[in-house]
């Protein structure tokens, strides 16, 4: 595919950038709002155990297991934004249904875990398109400082969204959280519509067998020795972030004795860290280098987790939220980084299929975590839970550390074009 010139200057100096910063901060603030109050309306409506939470938020990444290696190569056959007004638009219907449902009395469990895997599959899509997308409207030696500014961006969503939904669910119930969701996606399709660059399809007279571009995406993450440790690593930071992450909101409501309103108080402070994760991200790498920014970030991120589960009453909560300030912070800096490197390592042609692969492991293994969050949860109590994921974070950051990144100072570079008539590897 081919693009419009892309129009110099910084991020923000653009109107489709603009826009499109926007529309992403807006959903992000709704998922941040329907992300609390979707297990709210399960603890507090429904009277979900923690096995019930934790499905929910397995159900939310089932797809990308399911769906991700094809819809990568979906998405490097069309264009991007039609694909991503598509997804925002299934999710304005789906998480509207919620609220609907709930106010004739006929909420259920099974619709709530409906709702969240056709949500987790719009946003596989949604993803993949939007990852491909950015290079298209802004200029390589500017996507640190974009995503830097999507992700600040997220971060503040994600900062108001915890407190917007404990208000709400105090105010009006738990399911107008949801429905607040559904509203910020109609919002992003609005903004998105509006945005002026347009992709050029390129002539393809023979496509490949879509069995042969998955492995063509594939093949390049098996081979490279960057895009292959970042996989293993994040598949299994994964597995311990959500796991953590699926039954917080049972922890603190019944071990810590916080009310809807706290527990969006504590979670939008604890998400505050990935605010000035993202500010920072662009002095890590001109300080330390991208590579070893990205190595310090981890390290900082993972021992944090361990202060959450440790106390109890009130400094309980002060200490899951300075655990939730100091992992959001590193992780968000780190994401920012690895984002930017991908954007720049990966060919064009096969972005979306590279992301894809990455991305069946790296998300895949989200609903191993949400499910063995809930079922630790009920098994060993919520506590000891946390404090096991906490654990496995910790470790995982050991895969980086024997890896090829501990000796750089800086990520490598490869030209974007490919070689057709050759393997696809990374030269």
């Amino acid at each position: 595919m081919t693009t419009t010139p892309v129009v110099r200057g910084g991020p923000l100096g653009t109107r489709d950038f603009r826009l499109l910063w926007i529309g992403e901060t807006t959903s992000v603030l709704g998922s941040s709002v329907g992300g609390v109050a979707l297990p709210l309306v399960a603890v507090v409506t429904l009277h979900a155990s923690p096995l019930t939470v934790g499905l929910l938020t397995a159900a939310a990444w089932l797809p990308w297991l399911l769906v991700g290696l094809p819809a990568g190569a979906w998405v490097d056959r069309m264009p991007k934004r039609p694909v991503m007004l598509v997804c925002n638009i299934v999710s304005v219907v789906v998480f509207a249904s919620v609220p609907i449902v709930a106010w004739s009395g006929a909420l259920t469990t099974t619709h709530l875990l409906v709702v969240a895997t056709a949500g987790g599959a719009a946003k596989v899509f949604f993803t993949l398109a939007y990852r491909a997308y950015l290079p298209m409207l802004v200029e390589s030696r500017r996507l640190l400082e974009a995503n830097a500014k999507l992700q600040g961006g997220e971060s503040a969503a994600q900062i108001a969204g915890p407190g917007l939904a404990g208000l709400l669910a105090q105010w009006f119930g738990a399911v107008s959280g949801v429905l607040a969701d559904a509203v910020s996606f109609a919002i992003a399709v609005l903004c998105l519509r509006s945005v002026g660059t347009r992709e050029t399809r390129r002539e393809s007279p023979a496509r490949p067998r879509l069995r042969a571009e998955i492995l063509d995406g594939l093949r390049f993450v098996v081979c490279d020795p960057y895009l292959r440790t970042l996989t293993a690593f994040g598949a299994m930071s994964n597995i311990a972030l959500v796991g953590y992450s699926s039954i917080q909101v049972v922890f603190l409501t019944r071990d810590l004795g916080a009310g809807a309103g706290q527990v969006g108080v504590v979670l939008a402070v604890a998400s505050s860290g990935g605010l000035f994760g993202a500010a920072l991200s662009g002095r890590m790498a001109a300080r330390f280098g991208t590579a070893r920014g990205f190595l310090l970030c981890e390290a900082l991120a993972a021992p944090m987790a361990l202060l959450g589960p440790i106390g109890s009453g009130g400094m309980g909560l002060a200490l899951f939220t300075a655990a939730g300030f100091g992992t959001g912070l590193g992780i968000v800096a780190s994401n920012i980084l690895t984002s930017t490197f991908r954007q720049r390592y990966c060919p064009a042609e096969l972005f979306g299929r590279i992301t894809a692969s990455a991305s069946a492991l790296n998300y895949g293994a989200i609903p191993l975590g949400g499910l063995l969050g809930g079922l630790l949860g009920d098994a060993i109590g919520v506590r000891e839970t946390l404090e096991l994921m906490a654990v496995i974070q910790l470790f995982s950051v050991a895969i980086l550390l024997l890896s090829p990144f501990r000796r750089l100072r800086d990520f490598p570079a490869l030209p974007r074009p490919v070689d057709h008539a050759a393997p696809v590897a990374p030269r």
